[in-house]
Order: structure tokens, then sequence, then C-alpha cells
């Protein structure tokens, strides 16, 4: 980076552990360090749900699904209006009732604590290894900025945001997230009208869209109905409803976001508006990857998008590297002098196109076995594929932004998980009184869980897209902890030990599901829910009265 992208990306990190130490002021009881006071207006709400949902991992990895493998991750989203309503409508009612810290809270008035520790433990779980997920995203970055060791990095990385969320609480990171979301859409918009304007040899936008339609990338709706296929309009309707329904209703990461809302209507608009917004927001990053598609048709680019990895597989197997890219050099060659045909509209060579494409992709497949080959586990480059766009082609100043930018959005999401585990180890584990003592015991367990997701990061750099990866870790847990809160709201004769033995059955299930890839991912929070609702009805259909409300948190 130049000295100017440097002064841009540190003052910008700096600036913003300065301000959310500065907003995270005048901490003296629990309810201020747990749920900022509930004084959060819905607008804080609002982004403070986007930015703990859009982390790294949606600016860093997504443009890098959609160039391999299209955009139809988008209707991923389609289920998520629905479950806004939802939640709105049944949930936060429920929530505010209970004066809840966390949503788990609800579940031991309605029935016993042990249902409650269950469902805690499960998002402690689930919630603690996305965090490490999380942490690693922004990782990459520094680690290529820098060339350090990605280990080291994560250790940095995830310890930098712990200066404001240990001191703050939820006051710092609702503030920070504001701001930082804020930054953070603004430069993404920055970055794809720069891309959308900066063609070259007079490449229209049209003949972009064209290009990468050629190539597959804008299979935004898919409509055959396949339980194996990850992405498609059944999916991301009935699986995606389902998935953001537990996410955004039964998460504390998300919960704690706007239980911090004034009052009931604050939380409400904030949810309603994310819902609204989330899509068109998703499907404009994922574009900037299909667009990239066609850039990088006309525009040479490498065989594999991260370098570093590249440079020590040929150190690996100088002879095996040198023939791939030798290949390359023809096949993308090729690309480009068909995309060049397509673009003068040619008769023949939108076939020409997509033989050229589908030869590069045989190569980009054979580099990353090539790459396995040499014991490198980093072998895929999908995350790194915006990176390269944003490092070579855009301006000064805005690349340090860009870079900066990434990191913002995974802080806004990991401190928002450091602070959501702290809150539902120390509420439903521990156990508070809202007192000073509280609040030094929320810390220290801000500290654990940091910890804990550090330790989680370095298994993270065996994994592919971050973006599936993170949502296939959490539809193993979140089907089964939805199915206990719309058991609880919905099924009135079920007790404690009907919706327990309903939810280890379900998550047995799931992971079974999971591990002999009965159903694609999405599903399988369709069938966690399911499941555990199911047994509840069968189950209490044999008990007598309703069960009551225990008093007490």
């Amino acid at each position: 980076m130049s000295v100017l992208d440097w002064g841009v990306f540190l003052s910008t990190l700096v600036g913003i552990i300065l301000y959310g130490l500065w907003r995270g002021k005048g901490n003296t009881t629990a309810d201020d360090y747990l749920r900022a006071g509930q004084s959060m207006p819905w607008y804080s709400v609002l982004l403070g749900v986007m930015a703990t949902q859009a982390s790294a991992i949606t600016f860093l990895s997504a443009p890098g699904q959609a160039f391999t493998d299209g955009m139809r991750f988008v209707q991923y989203y389609f289920g998520l209006p629905l479950a806004m309503v939802v939640i709105s409508v049944v949930f936060i009612p429920m929530f505010r009732k209970v004066n809840a810290y966390t949503a788990y809270e609800f579940l031991e008035q309605r029935f016993d604590r042990r249902t409650r520790i269950t469902t805690s433990a499960l998002f402690l779980l689930s919630r603690g290894l996305s965090t490490g997920i999380s942490i690693y995203a922004p990782s990459i970055i520094v680690a290529t900025l820098l060339d350090w060791n990605i280990y080291a990095t994560n250790i940095v990385v995830g310890g930098l945001l712990l200066l404001y969320t240990l001191s703050g609480g939820a006051r710092s990171v609702a503030h920070t997230q504001t701001l930082m979301f804020g930054i953070i859409l603004t430069s993404m918009a920055a970055a794809g009208v720069f891309l959308a304007n900066g063609f070259p040899n007079d490449m229209s936008m049209a003949d972009a869209l064209r290009l990468s339609e050629i190539a597959g990338k804008l299979n935004i709706i898919t409509t055959q109905f396949d339980l194996h296929d990850k992405y498609n309009l059944w999916s991301g309707i009935v699986g995606g409803f389902f998935l953001a329904l537990s996410y955004f209703g039964t998460d504390q990461s998300q919960v704690g976001r706007f239980i911090t809302g004034k009052n009931i209507r604050e939380s409400r608009i904030g949810l309603l508006v994310n819902g609204v917004v989330k899509i068109p927001m998703q499907f404009g990053i994922l574009l900037i990857g299909a667009l990239l598609v066609a850039l990088y048709s006309v525009v040479p680019s490498p065989i594999f998008f991260n370098e570093a990895v590249a440079q020590r597989a040929a150190l690996a197997d100088t002879a095996r590297a040198a023939s791939l890219l030798q290949k390359w050099g023809s096949a993308n060659a090729e690309l480009e002098r068909s995309a060049d045909l397509v673009i003068a509209k040619r008769p023949g060579a939108e076939n020409a196109y997509r033989r050229a494409y589908d030869s590069t992709t045989r190569l980009r497949s054979e580099y990353r076995a090539f790459v396995r080959s040499t014991g490198i586990l980093e072998s895929n480059d999908t995350n790194y594929i915006f990176l390269y766009y944003v490092r070579t082609m855009l301006p000064a100043g805005l690349v340090g932004l860009i870079f900066a930018v990434v990191i913002m959005a995974s802080w806004g999401s990991i401190s928002a998980g450091f602070h959501s585990l702290a809150t539902a180890s120390v509420v439903d584990l521990r156990g508070i009184t809202n007192t000073v003592a509280d609040v030094t015991a929320a810390r220290w367990h801000t500290l654990m869980w940091a910890v804990f997701g550090i330790a989680m990061s370095m298994l993270a750099t065996q994994m592919g897209s971050l973006i599936e990866a993170v949502n296939v870790l959490g539809s193993l847990f979140y089907g089964p902890i939805l199915g206990i809160f719309l058991v609880a709201f919905f099924v009135k004769k079920a007790n404690g030990t009907d919706v327990f033995r309903g939810a280890i059955a379900a998550e047995a299930i799931v992971v079974s599901f999971w591990a002999f890839d009965v159903v694609s991912f999405l599903w399988l929070n369709v069938v966690g829910a399911v499941a555990v609702v199911g047994y509840a009805l069968i189950s209490s259909s044999q008990n007598g009265e309703p069960t009551g409300e225990t008093s007490g948190r």
C-alpha cells in the first residue's frame, strides 16, 4: 500500500478504538454494561443488527462466493423479511415482558432452569466457534499486507477490539457499530461504483453483465427443488426463514442488539428496516463478485489469488507450478480474445467465450488441487479474490479505507460476539444482582471468550469459503434452539422434560443429517426446529394441564 493508504488504514482503526473507549464510559451497573441501559434509538438497533450479521466475512468472502459460484447465494436471505415480522410480533414483546438480559431467561420462566442452561450452552458453543471464524477473516488482510504469520495475526486482530469491548460493554459495541457500518456502506458503494465505471477497452456495464451471464454467474433465482442444492428459491425461503428466525430471534448476539432499544417500538423498527434493506445490500455485494468475472475476462488475472500461498507451492514443486502457469497464460489469452468477440457481438462468440471460461475454471481447480498436494492447508483462494482487486485496481486512499472497512466490519461482529457470549455466561450460568461486581465479572467473561474465539480462529485456516463455513456451522445448532422457543411460545402443554428431550434428539438428528449429507445445510434449520416441535407435541399430548410460569430469573 502507498503512504496515503497506510495513513487512512491506521487512522481509521485507531479512531474507532478511541471512539469506542470514549462512548463506553460510565458503566456502573450490569444494566449499563450488558444492555446499554436500554437507551438505543431504532437506527442504532438497525445498524447494530446489520453490523453483527454483516461481518468481514460478508464483505471479504461474498464477492469471492459470487465469483466462483454465482449470485444464487442471495436466495439465502429470501426468508429474512418474514422472519423479521414474526420476531417483531412474537419475540420482542416476550423478551420485554420478562425484562430479559438474555434470550434464554424466558425459557426458565416458561419451563425450568435446565432448559435455560441447555439452550444457552448450545448458543455459547455455536457462537464461540463462529466468532473464531470472524476473527480469521480480517486476519487474512493484515497477514497479506504485513507478511505476518496468520496465527500471530489472529491474536493481534482479535485482541485489539478488546480495548473498547472490555471497557464499554454494550454501549461501546452499539455506538462503534453505528459509526463503523456507516463508513462500511459508503466505502463498499464507492468500490462498486469504481468497478462499474472502470472497465477497460470501452467495455460497458451491459457488456460486463453479459459476460457474467454467459459465465453462469447471474444465476440469481434458481427454482429447481433439490434438498441437496445449497442455494435455491425454496431453500432460501423455507430454510432461510427458519435460520433467520433462529439467528435474529434466539441468538444472543442479535437479541442483545435489539433489547438495547428504548422501547418495543424502537426495537421493532430497527428489525423491520433490516428486513427491507438486507437483500438489496447483499445483492450489491454479490454483484461486485459477478462483475469481477467480467473484469478478469478482459484483464489478466492470477491462476490463484492468494499470491503468498502460490509462491510457497511453486517452491515446493517448481516444475508442476511452471507447467500449470504456462497453460494458464494460454487459457487467459484465449479468454480475453473470446470476451472481446462477445463485446463486439460476433457470431458464435458466446459459445467460444463459454468454452474459454470453462477452461480457466478447470485450470483454477487443478491449481487448487496442486496446492493441496504440496501439503499447504490454504488451498482455497475464494476469500482473496476481492482483496486482489482492491490492492491492484483501486486508487490510493480508497485501498487503505477498504482494508480498514473489512477489519471494521469484523470488529462489529466480533465485539458483539464477545459481548453476547459474556452476557449469556454471566447471566445464565453465574447469575447477576445488577451491581458493580457484575460488571467486573462480565469483563472477565468477555476476556475468557476472547481467548476462546482466538483459539478457534486458528482452526479456520483450514476452511474454504468463510461465508459458507459460518452459515453451515450456525445451521448445526440454530434449528433445535429455534424449536425450543417455538414450543415455549405455541405448545402450551409442553413442559421442561418434553422440550429438553426433544432438543437433544433434534441435535442428534441434525448432526447425523449433516454428517451423511442427507440435505443441504439450510434445510438443517427446518429439520432441527420441526424435530423439537414434533417431539414436544407428541410427548405433551400425554400431559395434563398446561404448565404455568415460575417466577424469578
